[in-house]
């Protein structure tokens, strides 16, 4: 998995935004800033973790153009759905939650691969 870069815009992020300073206890926003700098963190490892599926994905779709397979596998779809449910049941992760991000980032590589099938075929 790639590093993150420390060059880029988010370094302008303040950890330490909150509307609510001045309104609740100096050790509660101590608190409150320990837990969403562990969140930060997780949202930068799922940013960095969904750029390498991407990746991972762009190449099956190059495969597919490359032997005019089509873009959507509704039964590896299905497969992956049913996997996914399972794993966020056994992480206590609201499976319909899971579904729900699932199904979006299949779109997305649904998306990716008409649009290399397409250039593939008109290239």
């Amino acid at each position: 998995m790639s590093e993150p870069n420390n060059n880029t815009e988010a370094t302008d992020f303040d950890p330490h935004s909150s509307s609510l300073r001045g309104e609740v206890e100096q050790s509660v926003l101590e608190e409150l800033y320990s837990i969403r700098g562990s969140i930060d963190n997780y949202d930068a490892q799922l940013v960095y973790l969904l750029a390498e599926r991407f990746k991972a994905t762009q190449r099956v779709g190059h495969l597919k153009a490359r032997h005019q397979l089509p873009p959507s596998d509704p039964n590896r779809e299905k497969s992956q759905i049913e996997r996914l449910r399972q794993l966020a049941r056994e992480a206590h992760l609201d499976p319909e939650f899971a579904e729900k991000v699932l199904n979006f980032i299949i779109s997305e590589v649904i998306r990716h691969h008409q649009n290399i099938s397409e250039s593939h075929h008109n290239g």
